[in-house]
């Protein structure tokens, strides 16, 4: 008997470990309820109950390929390996499946899984699923990870050219177990259900997720590198939060978009060529996690940053929470954070940098937050886009680089139809005092709006100063034995 331990993977097609563990015998699907981890994750209520969503829907799929698809708690992932060996013991498994995950935690709750079950004969199968690349196979001339994009980028193309991943063909029907699946939870104690709105805006499934795919890549994906910096328009392919739990994989979305483009990496469509680039960015930044576990350790990939004298504000961080810091681009953004569970990605890089810059808050605070409000919450890639955001990251922006939301809003928003959706209050201005209504005069005390929190030309030298503080930039060095 095989076992498949699901995790960020819920779905049947071009799923690695399950298409394995089918080709080998009867199986049976497992998937753990971990609700303190999670808590301790900062895992958001919204992207718990799109897990628990596209889980019933993976357990249907599975009962028509007769799977059984059984759900078993562990509160905790140390307590993984005695729950998991209770379960093989009681089924008499031969061997467990699973996809890689990355991650500090993740990578030791793995291994413990599999010392424990081993010892006891039982066979550990890991698979690549979740990347193109294994971690550690893209690596520089001198065999460390790459620590700037465009290097990373490079070597990928090449070995994308040379062999392309290939999709995994779903499981076939097996003879039927005298095994009866269990009823997949609607709601987990400790994460309340999000609303009925937000559940109509991310619909659970693989076949939801497909044609999100499919309309992006037949409609959409050659106005992506034109149109993907304007939130106001449909311009992103809005799959984050399926690759996040697995419910599409990147080989899908990479073979779509090479489908799109005549099968070209490098020429054809700029927009192809662009959300190829994006997915690589998803992929840098797992790479990153893995080569430099620091950063799972909520500690700055550029160790001298650590010195950098953050403010003790919070006031100025409730505003920003709340999204009432007077400025509108910023505000909208939070607002369609707090509505939604997701935000455009133009914008996640606009409230970073302010939060990080502007009001010189450590970018933690921000890195915490939207990981507890994002339907597509993701450690490696909201870690990396803070830490690029706040200049502490790897191939980060520079710490000059300060956007400015104002211009910003004009240039990205220039309409306002971004803003007067999400702050329905600025309704009646027009484009140009729709960014900035301080400006408005006499109309802004009919404004229900409130005034700046901070002025930005002199918080932006308040930042410039701290960053000029800092200590001589240090070599990042980490030894890859401590990814245990």
């Amino acid at each position: 008997m095989q076992l498949i331990w699901l995790r960020s993977d819920l779905r049947l097609h071009d799923n690695t470990a399950l298409s394995a563990a089918a080709a080998r015998g009867p199986s049976v699907a497992v998937y753990l309820l971990s609700p303190q981890q999670w808590l301790e994750h900062d895992d958001a209520p919204c992207k718990v109950d799109f897990w628990l969503r596209n889980l019933a829907q993976l357990s249907h799929a599975l009962g028509q390929l007769n799977i059984p698809l059984l759900i078993r708690t562990a509160p905790r992932w140390d307590e993984a390996p005695a729950v998991l060996l209770d379960l093989c013991r009681q089924l008499q498994i031969d061997a467990l499946h699973l996809n890689d995950e990355y991650g500090v935690h993740e990578t030791r709750r793995d291994a413990a899984v599999a010392s424990a079950l081993k010892a006891e004969g039982i066979e550990v199968h890991r698979y690549l699923d979740q990347l193109l690349f294994q971690p550690g196979s893209v690596l520089t001339k001198t065999g460390s990870y790459f620590q700037v994009f465009s290097q990373f980028r490079k070597v990928c193309y090449e070995r994308l050219h040379h062999s392309l991943p290939h999709l995994v063909h779903a499981p076939n029907a097996q003879t039927p177990l005298d095994i009866t699946s269990d009823a997949v939870p609607s709601t987990i104690t400790g994460f309340p259900t999000p609303s009925a709105s937000l559940h109509n805006l991310w619909p659970a499934g693989e076949t939801e997720a497909r044609r999100r795919l499919d309309i992006f890549t037949d409609a959409q994906i050659d106005h992506y590198e034109s149109e993907r910096d304007f939130p106001a328009k449909p311009g992103t392919s809005q799959l984050s939060p399926y690759l996040a739990a697995g419910v599409i994989s990147p080989r899908q979305c990479l073979h779509a978009a090479l489908q799109s483009n005549r099968g070209e990496f490098e020429s054809g469509s700029a927009g192809a060529v662009t959300w190829i680039n994006e997915l690589l960015w998803r992929e840098f930044y797992k790479h990153i996690l893995v080569g430099y576990p620091r950063v799972s350790r909520h500690r700055a990939f550029r160790p001298e940053t650590e010195a950098l004298a953050w403010r003790d504000a919070p006031d100025d961080l409730a505003a920003w929470q709340e999204a009432r810091t007077g400025l509108p681009i910023i505000d909208a953004a939070m607002r369609q954070l707090l509505e939604t569970g997701w935000m455009h990605n133009r914008l996640r890089m606009v409230v970073a940098m302010f939060l990080s810059k502007n009001l010189l808050i450590d970018w933690r605070e921000g890195e915490r937050f939207f990981m507890r409000h994002l339907i597509d919450g993701d450690l490696a890639a909201n870690n990396g886009g803070w830490q690029w955001s706040s200049s502490t990251g790897t191939d980060s922006a520079p710490y000059f680089r300060i956007f400015n939301p104002l211009s910003q809003s004009e240039k990205f928003d220039p309409q306002g139809v971004f803003i007067k959706h999400w702050l329905p209050a600025l309704a009646d201005l027009n484009k140009k005092e729709v960014h900035n209504p301080a400006n408005v005069g006499g109309l802004f005390g009919a404004v229900d709006y409130p005034t700046p929190i901070v002025d930005l030309g002199a918080s932006r030298n308040r930042a410039l100063t701290a960053f000029k503080n800092l200590p001589a930039r240090t070599p990042v060095t980490e030894p890859f034995g401590e990814r245990a």
